[in-house]
Formats: structure tokens, sequence, C-alpha cells
């Protein structure tokens, strides 16, 4: 009909597969599927150090190593979300989580949420790295759109989509209730396209030569990828 417009025709591209969970590994973190018998007890020593790693997500903390055990084997059951546990290969310690959710191959999107990063894992390139890890195999195996939601308050979080790369899309208003509390979610995307410029500058960030002789980064990864969101963050400006 004259005068209509429509989105531009999706070509040459088919529905990829749900993920498998076949291990990840990279220069400085291993991903690998979430199991309450081999991770529990590391995890919960991690986590336990700081309980506010807990204050936006919709469980924990947990009392003890038993019920976060009793916690990941009845979470772990279905197939969406499906969880990783983050190693740190300079530590051999397992102090992270992260999943993938909202898995939906028919129309190529994908998200990454649940993440829970022990302050051991906080701010590290292992904790960076997994983020990568989990991205790249998600456009590597045909997704064309990769997700981040947060908390609208949780500016910690707000910001590491921004120095990730992620284009901030919106709140959407009293979009959930948890613990008891109203929840406006923040929303961030990194579509395909994006991702070959936002590959090139995580392999840059990653470089061991990016870091000099006490670890500092000589370039940081948020000018990096600046180059390449579409969208900033009002929030964090």
């Amino acid at each position: 009909m004259k005068g209509k417009r429509f989105g531009a025709a999706v070509t040459g591209w088919t529905p990829p597969p749900r993920p498998d969970m076949a291990p990840l590994s990279g220069r400085y973190a291993r991903l690998v599927r979430l199991d309450a018998d081999a991770h529990a007890a590391d995890l919960h020593r991690a986590n336990s150090v700081d309980p506010a790693i807990w204050d936006y997500l919709p469980y924990g903390p947990f009392s003890s190593a038993a019920a976060y055990h009793r916690w990941i084997r009845q979470t772990t059951r279905g197939d969406d979300p499906l969880f990783y546990a983050i190693q740190s290969i300079e530590t051999g310690h397992f102090g992270g989580v992260a999943s993938y959710l909202r898995i939906t191959p028919e129309m190529g999107t994908i998200e990454v949420g649940h993440i829970t990063l022990a302050p051991e894992l906080q701010r590290s390139r292992a904790a960076t790295e997994a983020m990568v890890l989990l991205m790249e195999r998600a456009f590597s195996t045909g997704y064309r759109r990769y997700e981040w939601k947060c908390d609208a308050l949780n500016l910690a979080s707000r910001r590491a989509a921004q120095r990730l790369g992620f284009s901030y899309e919106g709140v959407f208003r009293q979009a959930a209730v948890v613990k008891g509390r109203n929840r406006d979610t923040a929303w961030f995307a990194v579509i395909d396209s994006d991702w070959p410029a936002l590959g090139e500058a995580y392999r840059a960030w990653l470089d061991p030569t990016n870091f000099d002789a006490e670890g500092q980064q000589r370039e940081r990864l948020g000018d990096l990828t600046g180059l390449v969101r579409v969208a900033s963050d009002p929030a964090l400006t």
C-alpha cells in the first residue's frame, strides 16, 4: 500500500540453535556450566564477603553454603535461564555467575543476566573477559541481538553496560516487584552489526600490552567501546 513503511527485509539469516553450554575459555577467565556440587562451596565463600552484591537480585544473600547449593540445584533444572560459573584462571577460584536468559532463537535475541561477581572478581580482567566470551558465543552462534537489563537504580550495572559498549535503550517503568520493592528496568543492547567493531575493542583492551607492570590499563575500555556505542546512558553523564 502506498505510503506504508516496513522494516528492512531479513535475508541470509537462519535462526540459531540454543546455547550448548560448552565451556568458554580465554586468557583470564574460564566459564563452565554452573553445578551445585562443583561450585556452591567456592561461590558461597567468595560471595559472602559483601552481601551488597545481592541488593538488586530477586534472591540472596544465602545463609549457608547448603542453602546456596539448594538454590543452584533448583535453579539450574530448566533450560532458561542457563547459568555459567566464572573462574579466574589466575587464582583458580570460582567467583562469579552469569546466565543466558530470555533465549528466543526464532527472533535471534538473547539476554545476559543474573550477573553476580564477588569482590575478588570485580573490576578484574577476568570479569570483563567473561562478559566478552558470553557475547562472542552468542554472536558467533547467529544471534542478532544481545540484551542487558538491570534495575534502573543499579548504577554500577548501568556503568558496566556502558563500559562494555551496550547502547542505552530506555527505562521500562514499574517493570517488576523485587523483594517487595518497585523495580524500573533500564534496557541496553548490542546488535550483530555492532559486534565486529566491539570485538576489536575488546581484543585491544584485553591484550597484555595494554597493561603496565603494575596492572594498570593504558587505554580504558569505555573509551574504546564508546566509538561503537550508539546511545549513551544519560544517568551516567
